[in-house]
């Protein structure tokens, strides 16, 4: 039996301002945006390429916005990555490197598959982690 892990809910203060924050600075495609009076809303948000999406909304979460930290978004390469989010207007850090694992590519000596990360936060601060796997130099 497969278990396959679908949509994660994020917390959101404001769904509108953290809607434009996922689709216009990240890029995520809107799937759904459904109301049901004034305590109910789910917007359902999916990354490019990827198989899960995130919700938010109104009445679907009793967590604090800004809880979630290091939710991971897997790209092959961190540098295109943070370039996209930057010039989007996200605030991101810089690449960072937990110990050396895998192939080295020499430029960047402590660059490596599941080592190399950069993080951002959505406006409620929900912290998101970016991680490198598959980069080929």
């Amino acid at each position: 039996m497969d278990w396959k892990l679908e949509l994660v809910i994020v917390p959101v203060s404001d769904v509108d301002r953290a809607k434009k924050f996922y689709t216009d600075q990240l890029g995520f495609t809107e799937d759904v945006d459904h109301r049901a009076g004034d305590s109910f809303r789910v917007v359902q948000l999916t990354p490019p390429g990827s198989a899960c999406s995130i919700t938010i909304g109104t009445g679907v979460t009793s967590a604090t916005p800004g809880t979630y930290q290091g939710t991971h978004l897997v790209v092959t390469d961190i540098e295109a990555a943070r370039a996209e989010l930057v010039e989007r207007g996200v605030e991101v850090g810089e690449p960072f490197h937990f110990g050396a694992q895998g192939k080295q590519d020499g430029l960047h000596p402590e660059r490596s598959d599941y080592s190399t990360f950069l993080s951002f936060e959505d406006p409620d601060g929900n912290g998101w982690t970016v991680q490198e796997v598959g980069h080929r130099p």
